[in-house]
């Protein structure tokens, strides 16, 4: 029954779902929820640190449930970017309502499409992989899978990697340089990849085209069934959930460097590499996102066993909270400089 808990990150859904439906300023229902109430709840609520004892682990990583509670998602995602396209393809909507659902859209397609996303990417099956793709999609982010497991979770906490802060950068230039860079990043993975083929970058077996193709299709398929401004629409949502994306990426391993080694090779990944939060809500939302030290640590672990680690830096709040102080740098630099330095 304590797993029951993972049910109330589907008040996201139904919230985003109510806004669509009801507008008005249920519009703003979903965004109210996301970085007004969690960040309060989480200031109230204690923090969680137990693991699952070890020898539950494998029993628990099977269960089917906790698979299924992800899977829901891909209806859920394409289902709501559907309604909401047909929702402001309409006409009667106020400016604030269509403000609100837009924002709230692009905030819903960040935490619950390339989140869940991210988890399934680190799959091995073969429908995993596909789900995770989809849920990309409507993010115009295809290329994420195969840059954050080739790229960044080789390269994390190092000069190398554009998905990691450096120390004394706001967040307002960190979030340029990280989604060009990763888009570089993944360009340049893919030609590797081909070159170790013998085949030329512009191959038709190269994935990065086929994911620019398949997104611009996309858009068109938005255009021509809803209408030409709503494809600007579909830019922007997606270009939100991308924001989100970054800003947690942002927070998750700020300021944290690997030790470089005689070799010029940096020293491998530890859990006091990315920074944790333990506050119980934002666990729940996120389905253990926060426990991403662990997730680095190995990557393979499922989401319902990811583990606390005492050693791994702790966020002074939950992700919401934290972004929401990252948006003013000196707040920010004061609060999380501090934890730097005593780490």
């Amino acid at each position: 029954m304590k797993d029951m808990k993972y049910l109330f990150a589907y008040s996201g859904p139904l919230l985003m779902y109510l806004g669509l439906k009801w507008g008005g300023w249920w519009s703003y229902a979903f965004i109210i929820e996301a970085f007004f109430l969690l960040p309060f709840l989480e200031l109230i609520l204690p923090i969680n640190t137990a693991n699952t004892p070890e020898e539950e682990e494998e029993t628990r990583s099977n269960l089917f449930i906790f698979d299924l509670l992800l899977y829901i998602h891909l209806p859920i995602v394409l289902g709501m970017t559907w309604m909401y396209f047909s929702t402001i393809s309409q006409a009667g909507l106020a400016t604030y309502e269509l403000a609100g659902m837009t924002i709230g859209m692009g905030i819903f397609l960040g935490t619950f499409g390339i989140n869940i996303a991210h988890e399934l990417g680190h799959r091995n099956t073969w429908y995993e992989l596909l789900m995770a793709r989809l849920l990309l999609l409507p993010n115009l982010y295809l290329h994420f899978t195969n840059e954050h497991n080739l790229g960044h979770h080789k390269n994390v906490a190092t000069p190398k990697d554009p998905s990691t802060a450096r120390y004394g950068e706001m967040i307002y230039t960190f979030l340029p340089r990280s989604i060009f860079g990763v888009y570089k990043e993944a360009w340049e993975l893919e030609k590797r990849r081909l070159k170790r083929l013998g085949l030329s970058s512009f191959h038709w077996k190269n994935e990065m085209i086929w994911f620019q193709l398949i997104q611009i299709a996309y858009l068109i398929l938005v255009g021509f069934y809803f209408g030409w401004t709503i494809m600007i629409f579909a830019i922007i949502i997606g270009i939100g959930g991308i924001i989100m994306l970054e800003s947690v990426n942002y927070i998750e391993h700020y300021g944290l460097l690997r030790n470089q080694l005689a070799s010029g090779r940096y020293e491998p990944v530890q859990p006091h590499h990315s920074w944790n939060s333990g506050h119980s809500m934002g666990r729940i939302f996120l389905f253990e996102l926060t426990r991403h030290s662990d997730h680095h640590y190995k990557a393979s672990r499922k989401y319902q066993i990811l583990r606390h680690f005492k050693e791994s830096p702790q966020l002074p709040t939950g992700y919401p909270g934290s972004i929401l102080m990252a948006l003013i740098p000196p707040l920010w630099f004061s609060v999380i400089h501090k934890k730097i330095e005593t780490k």
